[in-house]
């Protein structure tokens, strides 16, 4: 019998996470690497900003990343933005979740917390990259015209 898993889902330009969480050690693995091995540097920073935040809460819980599109920077974002809403139990459509490892009051705190530091760690940012138009080399410059 399987049994029902809890997806928590974050986005950031053209990267994708989808975060599920469960009780265990402290273990967060991101395409089933340990999140401690992400290069580069900064973008293994903003994957565990939301850890870090939690305290002595994380060595609770285990937490799985997985993770695809665009580049490192977006994808680290788009996973603290899963990883938040992982722990806070923050789903679509704003049910509790059944099986989660902390208790609402808990989960009521973690949230407190991570909006106090940044807000856009669960609410995700919106922003995307403009598309090219025909007539220049890029979204909004053009060739330059001459009237001499």
């Amino acid at each position: 019998m399987t049994t029902k898993v809890e997806l928590y889902p974050g986005q950031r330009k053209t990267s994708k996470a989808v975060a599920t969480i469960n009780k265990g050690t402290g273990k967060v693995r991101i395409n089933n690497i340990p999140a401690e091995l992400v290069q580069p540097e900064v973008a293994k920073e903003l994957v565990l900003t939301p850890l870090t935040l939690i305290g002595d809460q994380r060595n609770k819980i285990d937490i799985n990343v997985k993770v695809a599109g665009g580049g490192f920077m977006g994808q680290a974002f788009a996973s603290a933005v899963a990883i938040s809403r992982a722990l806070t139990g923050e789903e679509k459509g704003g049910k509790d979740p059944k099986d989660h490892p902390f208790t609402k009051s808990v989960r009521e705190e973690i949230r407190k917390k991570l909006t106090e530091y940044d807000r856009h760690l669960l609410a995700g940012d919106h922003r995307q990259s403009e598309s090219k138009k025909f007539g220049g080399p890029g979204a909004r410059r053009r060739k330059q015209k001459s009237y001499r």
